[in-house]
C-alpha cells in the first residue's frame, strides 16, 4: 500500500496529546486512526463517516 498523508483532527491535541489523524486511500475510503495506537487502523467510506457525524451532532450529549 502506498504512503499515506495523515492529517490531524483540529480537535485533537489535548493535555495527554492524543490525536486522532484521518487520511485517504487511493481508492477513495477513509483511514482513521489514533496517535497513541497508529498501528490500529480503521477503514470506512466518506458517506459512512458523514452518516456517524451528522448522527453524532443530532444527539443529545448524557447527563452526568
Amino acid at each position: 500500500m502506498p504512503e499515506l498523508h495523515w492529517q490531524k483532527s483540529s480537535f485533537s491535541g489535548g493535555p495527554e496529546g492524543n490525536c486522532l489523524n484521518i487520511a485517504t486511500a487511493p481508492d477513495g475510503t477513509l483511514r482513521l486512526r489514533e496517535s497513541d495506537t497508529p498501528d490500529d487502523i480503521l477503514h470506512t467510506a466518506p458517506r459512512s463517516l458523514a452518516a456517524l457525524l451528522r448522527h453524532i451532532k443530532r444527539t443529545d450529549p448524557p447527563q452526568t
